[in-house]
């Protein structure tokens, strides 16, 4: 009698529970490879969370995060120390952070000049988040850039 082995047994796997808030974390390197990961990561925990690849908030959001990182990078950089990003979601709004280890250069926004060609960031920054900021570090030197937007839930 010829019988066929049982097929495996898959493990049934629960959805994901889901939580009114979200979390996340990482440091690092300061340098433009560091900013691109940054901005990479943070993109893909976003539409994990439900802000999907494409939306409005999605976009805005990931361009935050490049334009706070590549500030860490190239006005608070000091050499050997890495940033901190720092994502949190509570209901429909997303925080971003970005920690640096310079603390003596203050975000400001610059009125833009044909002469330069940076000085732009904090504008854009400014312009898609409903409300941003800074605050110096209190565990050491630096300070944490910070910039806050409402998207709409999934």
């Amino acid at each position: 009698m010829n019988s066929k082995p049982p097929l495996p047994v898959r493990p049934i796997r629960p959805s994901q529970p889901s939580f009114p808030w979200h979390h996340f974390t990482m440091r690092f390197t300061a340098t433009p490879r560091g900013a691109r990961l940054a901005r990479h990561l943070a993109g893909e925990r976003l539409d994990a969370w439900g802000v999907a690849y494409g939306s409005d908030g999605h976009d805005a959001l990931t361009l935050i995060v490049s334009e706070l990182a590549a500030n860490a990078v190239s006005h608070g950089l000091v050499p050997g120390r890495d940033f901190r990003l720092r994502l949190s979601a509570e209901g429909a709004t997303v925080r971003v952070e970005v920690t640096d280890t310079r603390g003596e250069s203050v975000p400001a926004l610059v009125e833009p000049s044909d002469e330069l060609e940076g000085g732009r960031g904090l504008l854009l920054v400014a312009a898609l988040a409903d409300r941003w900021g800074w605050y110096p570090c209190e565990d050491g030197p630096g300070k944490t850039v910070w910039a806050v937007l409402g998207v709409p839930s999934p």
